[in-house]
């Protein structure tokens, strides 16, 4: 994903808190070629404007809505997938 990534800083503490990583994480993974996919938000009707990463991140699929802007793309959160982790690493 070559352009410019932002992100809330307050969210990635949050994440961080809760995760044990946040978005420098995520950053790492796409450096080492771990995109798995980039997706419509599967619930369309509310968030039409998102779409998703899956990301491989320590084995486990994780999921990282976005948004698409002039400037580049804005990471809004991330979280595990037991589905996507089944769907795209067979576990």
């Amino acid at each position: 994903m070559d352009v410019d990534i932002q992100w809330s800083a307050e969210k990635n503490a949050e994440l961080k808190q809760r995760h044990g990583f946040g978005f420098e994480r995520v950053l790492v993974a796409l450096v080492d070629g771990a995109l798995l996919d980039e997706r419509k938000h599967p619930n369309e009707e509310r968030y039409g404007h998102q779409r998703q990463l899956v990301v491989a991140i320590d084995g486990y699929a994780w999921i990282v809505p976005f948004v698409r802007h002039d400037e580049g793309v804005f990471f809004k959160t991330l979280f595990p997938s037991r589905k996507a982790t089944r769907e795209y690493l067979g576990g």
